[in-house]
């Protein structure tokens, strides 16, 4: 019912925003009011329709169990030792990533950015039921390698992990490049996930990082995207803000939107820091973005294993192989280009880290690595001073290697 709810709230945004509405400048006002809060909008020079909703009415609150729910507008903790990175990272002079619609502003104080769902994007889903959701079986396995089981789902992966331990947390600095997707029913993606339960039926995850996936958004730009799940991606969760459950505080960046610059292969190289990491006070998992940017918290009680800690925490890119025309897909991961091409030319994961329960960011220990089909896709990992545990990962999928 709440998934219902939250689908028909984003039909009436898509008619209200046709037939109600006044242009004032780049911004346009729509005379929808609940509670006193007035959305506006915003185009985004990529095409996308940004909605600045009032806080209290973002799609989190459509779940039966926040009907009361007071909103925690900052995490009680932080983990330690994050602003002593940052500041190291801040006098690196690094490059920012931004989002395409900050071309023309922000959203006010109490709204939330959210990108708005149009009719083609539900049409193009296989069914309303399974729009904005991943299949079941798209976690990466590293304790089962069974060539049976290969391409069962059709997801295939490049990762490093860590197992055995008590996890509150994961963070990365991930470089962003647009991967080229050969099937419209494919994507691409690099994130880091945050596992507990086995990977039956009752596998909890939280995941973010960035994907190109022409099936949800419509083309193949490069977006950041979150998703979670209490039960192996059956019935629960969703990518972003498209069901309930993620409650977003933050009015600057909207979750599924495009981000910008790129890295280019043999040229400049832009990286994003993803955090997330269990509060030990409130129990939530906060979600962070860069060094600036606290965007929201999943409500511990969503989860079940990961409502005390997570058992694995996983980084690295994911494909999907449809296996056009009975071959290996072309589909490319990260850059499209193999680790042992280095700096500039492979996609990275820098920076590991994970929180451990005295909430401590720490290099992993133990660090394995895993593919299906490293000549399709491979992950090398390293470790040095300047990026501490760190891996080159990816690959152009179909090659003379991998038919």
């Amino acid at each position: 019912m709440a998934r219902i709810q939250c689908f028909l709230r984003r039909v009436v945004f898509f008619l209200l925003a046709k037939d109600f509405s006044f242009r004032f400048g780049r911004w346009r006002w729509k005379s929808m009011e609940k509670g006193g809060a007035f959305v506006r909008i915003q185009q985004s020079p990529d095409g996308d329709i940004i909605d600045c909703v009032h806080i209290s009415n973002q799609p989190a609150f459509d779940h039966p169990f926040l009907k009361n729910h007071t909103i925690q507008m900052r995490p009680a903790y932080h983990p330690e030792g994050l602003y002593d990175e940052s500041k190291v990272a801040s006098q690196q002079n690094t490059q920012t990533i931004t989002q395409m619609w900050h071309k023309n502003g922000v959203c006010p104080e109490n709204t939330v950015p959210i990108r708005r769902t149009k009719k083609e994007d539900v049409l193009r889903a296989s069914s309303i039921r399974r729009y904005g959701k991943k299949r079941h079986r798209s976690t990466p396995n590293p304790m089962s390698v069974d060539p049976d089981m290969l391409n069962e789902s059709g997801h295939q992966h490049a990762i490093a992990y860590v197992e055995g331990d008590k996890y509150y947390g994961a963070k990365a600095t991930i470089n962003v490049w647009q991967p080229r997707i050969e099937q419209a029913n494919e994507f691409s993606l690099s994130q880091l996930w945050i596992l507990g339960g086995s990977f039956g039926q009752d596998l909890n995850s939280i995941e973010a990082g960035w994907q190109v996936s022409p099936d949800l958004y419509g083309d193949n730009n490069t977006r950041l995207f979150t998703y979670w799940t209490s039960d192996a991606y059956q019935a629960t969760g969703c990518y972003n803000l498209l069901c309930s459950g993620f409650i977003q505080i933050n009015n600057q960046i909207a979750m599924g939107a495009s981000i910008f610059p790129l890295s280019n292969y043999g040229g400049s190289q832009y990286d994003i820091n993803i955090l997330v990491w269990k509060d030990p006070k409130e129990g939530n998992w906060w979600l962070q973005f860069g060094n600036d940017y606290v965007l929201g918290y999943w409500p511990s009680f969503l989860f079940s294993y990961l409502a005390d800690s997570a058992s694995m925490i996983e980084w690295g890119g994911e494909v999907v192989n449809s296996e056009p025309d009975g071959s290996h897909t072309s589909t490319q991961m990260g850059s499209g280009h193999f680790p042992e091409e280095g700096f500039g030319k492979s996609s990275y994961f820098k920076n590991i880290q994970v929180v451990d329960s005295s909430n401590n960011l720490r290099a992993p220990s133990g660090v394995g690595s895993f593919t299906e089909q490293s000549n399709c896709y491979d992950v090398q990992n390293g470790n040095n001073g300047d990026w501490g545990t760190y891996f080159y990962y990816g690959g152009p999928g179909k090659n003379a290697n991998c038919p």
